[in-house]
């Protein structure tokens, strides 16, 4: 089962104008939206109560007003915060929106230099942030006209995005080489998540996790702890977990045979553990969220 594509290769609005928003709500609509990365920029905005996000393994949690910018190919997360909900806007374009002519002065100046690494910048803006008060106005008014955003507002939304851009370049710093040794071996643990989502219903040991990525165990563990913000096996338990709240929503499978499909062959275990992520035992999260109700 392809619960989720790590190299999200969605195109967001359309081949032409490669531009879209999306409205969330946690825990109601989504319980979380796993690692995962893309060749987009992303920007997500907290409209209401309190959320959580994982970028690179740090963990930023989003109240009202606050924002985060993703950077393109930056594996990140977005999860319930504790007990609280939350709801939000997701604004997604992808660098080709500010391509022109071949050799394109502005893209190569501009844009470009993110692509490649070259600069970076701070990622999560409170709402008492200079950054966040600067480019909330224009966030605001990409929302308001979101649904036009195809058909009579194309100028509009590409003004403010250049003016996003214009403004993320002011803010950015030159990447320094730590950074660039530190982005060098997320990408090596990129294979680690891949081969979690291949065989995640079998045994996973960390020492063929670790030889697939290059690194001894004891770095293997050390990075992926950073790199994810957890541990490997907490982080194989809620993945494989995450597999079971999708199919006991979305499907009509005993749930003994999801809890094996997953990965787990200790039914009491399983039980046990997706009650703690959920505060549901799997019976009442799939009374509660199946789709065919």
């Amino acid at each position: 089962m392809n619960y989720a594509l790590l190299q999200e290769t969605k195109i967001h609005g359309t081949p032409s104008f490669p531009y879209s928003v999306y409205c969330g709500r946690i825990p109601e609509w989504i319980h979380s939206f796993p690692l995962h990365w893309h060749e987009d920029f992303e920007l997500i905005y907290c409209t209401k109560g309190q959320m959580q996000v994982t970028l690179w393994g740090q963990i930023y949690t989003l109240c009202a007003k606050d924002f985060l910018i993703v950077l393109p190919h930056a594996v990140h997360s977005i999860e319930q915060s504790n007990t609280e909900s939350g709801e939000y806007f997701n604004i997604m374009f992808h660098p080709s929106l500010f391509k022109g002519a071949e050799n394109d002065l502005c893209y190569n100046k501009y844009v470009l230099p993110f692509l490649n690494e070259e600069i970076t910048m701070d990622c999560f803006y409170p709402s008492n942030s200079s950054f966040n008060q600067i480019i909330t106005p224009h966030i605001l008014l990409m929302f308001s006209h979101r649904k036009e955003s195809y058909s009579t507002y194309e100028l509009v939304i590409k003004s403010h995005l250049f003016l996003l851009l214009h403004y993320m370049n002011q803010y950015s710093t030159t990447t320094t080489n730590d950074n660039r040794y530190l982005q060098l071996s997320y990408s090596q643990l990129k294979n680690a998540l891949y081969h979690i989502q291949k065989f995640y219903d079998q045994k996973i040991s960390i020492q063929e996790v670790a030889k697939q990525c290059g690194f001894s165990e004891s770095h293997f563990m050390k990075l992926f702890k950073k790199f994810t913000g957890m541990s490997f096996y907490t982080y194989l338990i809620n993945y494989r977990l995450e597999l079971a709240a999708k199919q006991l929503s979305e499907t009509n499978f005993k749930i003994i045979d999801i809890a094996e499909s997953c990965g787990f062959h200790n039914h009491s275990y399983f039980t046990r553990a997706f009650q703690k992520k959920y505060q549901k035992t799997p019976l009442m999260y799939r009374k509660i969220y199946s789709l065919e109700q």
